[in-house]
């Protein structure tokens, strides 16, 4: 029997103590009733996450893109995600858990990975998670197909605004006063 969010493989607060003891070489996640281990960044993926913050903190100096910032998320908040970057304001999770409140978080970014996992994480679960957790913005970062995809508007659990922009575009993140120019991704794909 597969699990879900009625039958989860365990509860959130087992998963929790598993992941304090997890080593450093895995990061583990919770979402939709099933744990999973995102993979170890490649080189490439921290220089997309280095120019991400680098853009954000320019143009939005009381912004900050935390990386790896564990979260909260789902309808009832019976998830735990580690996005890839959370924006957020400056002190945002000041005396916060390991996974902090979606609550006041701006824009969550994933990168995509080379493992066969991603498409199902990246591109179907998180999507469904943020926006059930009211995020505004969610960017991912598609270095699969050299893409941009905006995920924006969040309405009754999905977002009902999604753009794709190739690497080599201007994307203008909405609402958040950040504009990005996409040409130096190019040269972080395989």
């Amino acid at each position: 029997m597969a699990a879900t969010r009625e039958r989860p493989q365990m509860r959130v607060e087992d998963f929790e103590e598993v992941s304090r003891h997890a080593p450093d070489t895995v990061t583990l996640e919770f979402l939709y009733g099933r744990i999973g281990a995102k993979p170890m960044p490649d080189g490439d993926h921290g220089q997309i996450i280095m120019w991400l913050i680098r853009q954000c903190i320019q143009q939005r100096p009381d912004l900050n893109l935390f990386p790896e910032q564990g979260l909260e998320v789902g309808t009832y908040r019976n998830g735990r995600v580690k996005p890839d970057g959370v924006l957020a304001p400056e002190e945002h999770f000041t005396g916060q858990s390991e996974y902090g409140t979606p609550d006041g978080v701006l824009m969550t970014v994933e990168i995509t990975s080379w493992d066969r996992d991603t498409d199902q994480r990246d591109r179907v679960e998180k999507p469904r998670a943020y926006a059930e957790s009211g995020i505004p913005v969610y960017l991912l970062v598609d270095r699969e197909h050299c893409t941009l995809v905006l995920y924006a508007t969040p309405r009754n659990g999905r977002y009902s605004d999604v753009h794709t922009a190739d690497f080599g575009d201007t994307v203008e993140l909405p609402g958040l006063g950040i504009t990005l120019n996409t040409e130096r991704l190019k040269n972080y794909v395989r």
